[in-house]
């Protein structure tokens, strides 16, 4: 597993660790996601990208704080995938999937509520 910190300060908790899951490039984030650690979301999504994968899931499940910043990294990552790749959020409880159903966001997003539905609902 990749792991990368962009939280110097460490306030936020915020980490994003990369594994692979068969074909399935997994992304856990954890802490909290806002317009200071949003880009490093962002940053990390577009590096997994850039290998091609069959399939991209960005596990939530972990997540305390979900801002609008980081909805907004989400629909452009959706749109960076492409039609190439299969593209999922994990993504349970009161800090990330219900600010994503409140914004609709779930309509352009395949939402998951755990990340071994993920798995077998994209694959």
């Amino acid at each position: 597993m990749v792991e990368q910190s962009g939280d110097p300060v460490g306030s936020t908790g915020f980490r994003v660790g990369e594994s692979q899951v068969g074909q399935a490039v997994v992304l856990a984030v954890s802490g909290e996601v806002d317009a200071l650690t949003a880009p490093q979301l962002a940053e990390a999504i577009h590096t997994a990208l850039a290998t091609g994968p069959a399939t991209l899931i960005v596990d939530l499940s972990k997540v305390k704080f979900f801002a609008s910043a980081g909805m907004t990294v989400l629909v452009a990552a959706r749109t960076e995938a492409g039609p190439s790749t299969r593209f999922g959020v994990v993504a349970d409880g009161a800090a990330t999937s219900r600010p994503i159903k409140l914004m609709g966001i779930d309509a352009v997003l395949p939402l998951y509520s755990t990340l071994d539905g993920a798995l077998s609902g994209i694959a």
